[in-house]
């Protein structure tokens, strides 16, 4: 199914935050909280900088668990990257996301296939390099309710797994496939079932659901809920425990943040750590108010309180037992990663404007921040619509309200004003006041009311009116109404709700479309539009 693409500023689709759209402007107040702007010639310098402190044990340990990971099974283009990430002149572009079911709204497709299209046009402008693009799966995150449910033309499909509360990575598919697999409709491509079928646990099945979507441009998929790769955390372990380093760092940026206009996305921690229990659970760290050396572990309500020490020995023999926050995963990403880039939406880029001064207080690395690209895809029968109101695909972006003017006037509709009638209906109740105010002041008030009242009158004719002149094109009106929500569900973007299946099914070379269409560091919103 061929299209056809257009652009358009971030900021005039009236979809993003203040921040966004300022750091895409490059405003001096948000330059503090960021180490290089997403441009071209900028990864020269990231890549000098990462290449001096990403030590080749990070490396070998890196190669390492994922050849272990993907055993004989990754996709050839995939195998290659492994093995180039090997030598010290590969970096990697990295994304990451939560382990939504059948991949979730399209902005997870969005993503990865930025980071993609970033390595793609890195290597073209430094050949003498490699860039791998990397998906980070959020393996250890616990919040099950935001990842059991996708919606698929109009259909909300959901599952209630049991033994929630621990990293969602290790949740077994128990009763998967009869509440959700088997409801879908039978056009779903077969990958999107034997992901899941074939799979011991979500972590399995997500990542090859990516090796079947992405395989073929050699996406690396990373589990990091290892204890293999929990090693490279021990020193920032050791130095959370003891310094809670993090939390002190976040609420200086914050300070800073919120004096400069912005408004902090995520909360820090006294400890930003979680204990990964015996049973699988994954609990917060937080000190003891009774005491400066004991760090109380909850679990299931009833509080056991560990001393420093004991953390600290723990932290050296089983660091696989602590699970960063969303404070320090991403430190824990750039530890185990040779990464330049960080691409992620626009609440991503907000909370890792929160993060510069942690990584400086871990001494790692900063990466650029990117922010992923956006889309809106127009399937040709919207398309038609669209042409038969006589809107193209970048004016739909506007307000239904503006959209209906534009629609009227286009089918000839009056526009229907009593603009100069209220001002010849208030300048004569003004004239009968001034007579009222010389004969009898006592009239006064009641002639103000009667203008007040014939004021109302008419603009309530002028409602009237043009109900009138509108009812005349009711059914543009309404085709109007429906499009505009079946391209902005809810009023808000397409990418935020929709799954990739509502497009794919129709037009299976939809992911390849848009590794061709995005260009990551143009910094522009992208209309798709099926010819």
């Amino acid at each position: 199914m061929p299209t056809r693409c257009t652009t358009l500023p971030y900021a005039e689709t009236g979809a993003f935050s203040g921040l966004l759209t300022d750091y895409l402007a490059q405003k001096p107040a948000l330059a503090p909280f960021y180490n290089r702007f997403p441009s071209p010639e900028n990864f020269a310098a990231q890549m000098e900088e990462k290449q001096a402190s990403y030590k080749p044990e990070a490396r070998q340990r890196l190669v390492i668990a994922l050849r272990e990971q993907y055993g004989s099974a990754a996709p050839a283009a995939t195998a290659a990257n492994i093995e180039l990430l090997a030598q010290e002149t590969t970096f990697t572009v990295t994304t990451g996301h939560q382990l939504n079911l059948l991949t979730g709204p399209l902005y997870f497709i969005y993503k990865i296939v930025s980071a993609i299209k970033l390595s793609r046009e890195l290597k073209a402008q430094y050949p003498q390099y490699d860039f791998v693009p990397v998906y980070w799966m959020a393996t250890e995150d616990h919040d099950f309710a935001e990842i059991n449910h996708f919606s698929l033309f109009g259909k909300t499909y959901a599952w209630d797994a049991a033994g929630t509360g621990g990293p969602v990575g290790r949740l077994s598919l128990d009763g998967l496939s009869e509440q959700l697999l088997s409801q879908l409709p039978p056009e779903v491509p077969a990958v999107f079932h034997e992901a899941y079928s074939t799979s011991k646990n979500l972590a399995e099945a997500t990542r090859k659901l990516a090796d079947a979507l992405f395989g073929e441009f050699g996406l690396v998929t990373l589990d990091a809920d290892r204890p293999a790769l929990k090693q490279a955390l021990v020193p920032l372990l050791t130095k959370e425990i003891q310094e809670q380093a993090s939390n002190a760092a976040v609420q200086a940026t914050n300070a800073r943040l919120t004096e400069a206009g912005y408004k902090p996305q995520v909360y820090s921690r006294p400890i930003n750590l979680f204990f990964i229990t015996d049973e699988g659970k994954r609990e917060r760290l937080e000190p003891d108010a009774g005491g400066a050396d004991c760090v109380e572990v909850t679990i299931r309500n009833t509080a056991k309180c560990h001393s420093q020490a004991e953390l600290l020995e723990l932290a050296q023999t089983h660091p696989e037992q602590f699970s960063p926050n969303v404070v320090l995963r991403p430190v824990y990403q750039e530890i185990l990663l040779p990464n330049l880039v960080y691409i992620g939406g626009g609440a991503e880029v907000a909370y890792w404007f929160q993060l510069k001064d942690v990584f400086a207080a871990f001494g790692v690395p900063y990466p650029i921040v990117l922010p992923r690209n956006s889309a809106e895809y127009i399937s040709r029968a919207n398309a038609g619509k669209l042409k038969k109101l006589g809107l193209t695909s970048l004016e739909i972006f506007r307000p239904l309200p503006e959209l209906k003017k534009q629609v009227g006037a286009a089918l000839g509709q009056e526009e229907v004003s009593l603009k100069e009638q209220q001002q010849a209906l208030a300048a004569a109740f003004q004239q009968v006041q001034d007579v009222a105010q010389r004969l009898d002041p006592t009239l006064v008030k009641t002639v103000a009311a009667e203008a007040q009242k014939a004021a109302a009158g008419l603009a309530g004719l002028e409602k009237r009116l043009s109900k009138a002149a509108e009812t005349k094109h009711e059914t543009a009106y309404t085709q109007l109404a429906a499009l505009k929500e079946k391209l902005f569900p809810g009023g808000g973007l397409q990418e935020r709700s929709d799954n990739v299946l509502s497009i794919l099914i129709n037009n299976p070379e939809f992911i390849g479309q848009l590794v061709e269409a995005f260009e990551p560091l143009a910094l522009e919103f992208t209309v798709m539009t099926e010819e």
